[in-house]
């Protein structure tokens, strides 16, 4: 049995793709509707969503590594500064674009299977240079002046999803998030610097809290995503 395509853009001419959930399953696009939509879908896939954040800490720890290993000498520390560059630029987005699909899956309610967190690796050329192409632009961003790189951010925060779930290429899809966040640039910031504040909080309560905190805040933005292309093909 083929599963059914589940499409959350507009066609080109503007008309709605076919979808095979409707509008009203999700909230109006706001902070507080997706993080209470966040919270329910954790509550409701804690176990689904605990190993792919559970697994992202692990791949975490190389890196963290890799910053430290350099320590006792400097002769050493240019290579493992490069090594965790390229840890943090060529794998890490695999993985955590993978988790992001698990976690649009589970709070769109479709069946989620674990390996998919690593579906990435069969798309790794388009993941990795989505990767690089969204880096490279907030860093621009950055460079001119720290709000242009926060908007930046914030306009292609959905790349991931559109790569991993629609198949899209990599600028197929920063110009996708770019459209898909036109007039909602200040809903993302604010979940964005609620979310920061999340995981300080889950920081402070060590590893009691981090996990609920980024299982929190990825089902948060997997339900901001939701809810704008969903109001987008009923408008």
């Amino acid at each position: 049995m083929e599963k059914e395509e589940t499409n959350l853009l507009p066609d080109a001419d503007g008309a709605p793709g076919p979808t095979s959930h409707s509008a009203s399953a999700y909230p109006k696009p706001g902070v507080g509707s997706a993080l209470g939509c966040g919270w329910r879908k954790m509550q409701d896939n804690f176990l689904v969503f605990f190993l792919p954040v559970l697994v992202l800490v692990v791949m975490e720890v190389p890196f963290q590594g890799a910053n430290m290993g350099g320590s006792d000498g400097d002769s050493v520390s240019p290579f493992f500064g490069l090594l965790g560059f390229a840890y943090r630029l060529l794998f890490m987005p695999v993985v955590n674009y993978g988790i992001d699909l698990v976690f649009l899956r589970g709070v769109r309610g479709d069946p989620v299977e674990m390996k998919s967190m690593f579906d990435g690796f069969k798309n790794y050329i388009n993941v990795v240079l989505t990767a690089l192409l969204v880096f490279g632009l907030v860093c621009i961003g950055f460079i001119a002046l720290v709000i242009p790189g926060i908007y930046v951010a914030c306009r292609l925060v959905f790349a991931s999803y559109l790569v991993m779930d629609e198949g899209m290429e990599p600028i197929a899809a920063v110009e996708a998030s770019w459209r898909i966040t036109r007039g909602h640039t200040w809903t993302i910031f604010l979940l964005g610097l609620t979310s920061f504040f999340l995981f300080v909080l889950g920081m402070a309560l060590l590893l009691v809290g981090i996990f609920p905190a980024i299982m929190w805040i990825k089902a948060s933005f997997a339900s901001l995503y939701l809810s704008i292309t969903r109001a987008d093909t009923t408008v």
